[in-house]
């Protein structure tokens, strides 16, 4: 599936609520079934910066696609990295820089979320993209 395709699918499933309660539920479901990070990567090299909460990713490049790998102690945070990396891992590195992430603003993710979880949403954004520009500029 193209990345598109994934956004479509998560707008397709956060529009069936209405309450953002019900979205808030989603989301924790979503940072309960993402797999699981070794914690030998749960260091202070892999937490992301601006982030209020600690969130951990670890980047696998296996020559041809970049698999990340995340975690957080917080839940909507943890739901919030599940649904990123639902649409980023395993995909290219030029088209995960390259990516339009607009489901965001489709779901209302960006606006019902406090300020300093947005800032954490755009950090994990920029800290994936900046994986990917690094992977691609070794290549």
């Amino acid at each position: 599936m193209s990345v598109n395709d994934i956004q479509e699918e998560i707008i397709e499933e956060f529009s069936q609520f209405d309450d953002w309660m019900d979205k808030y539920n989603l989301l924790i479901d979503l940072g309960k079934n993402l797999p699981a990070i070794d914690p030998k990567h749960k260091t202070r090299d892999y937490l992301i910066e601006g982030c209020q909460s600690k969130v951990w990713l670890y980047p696998d490049y296996d020559g041809v696609n970049v698999n990340f790998t995340a975690d957080s102690d917080a839940i909507i945070t943890k739901g919030i990295i599940a649904l990123l990396l639902r649409v980023l891992s395993g995909r290219a590195p030029k088209e995960i820089i390259s990516s339009d992430l607009y489901f965001i603003d489709r779901i209302g993710l960006r606006q019902n979320l406090s300020p300093t979880r947005s800032n954490g949403l755009l950090a994990m954004v920029r800290q994936i993209k900046l994986y990917a520009i690094a992977i691609d500029a070794k290549r």
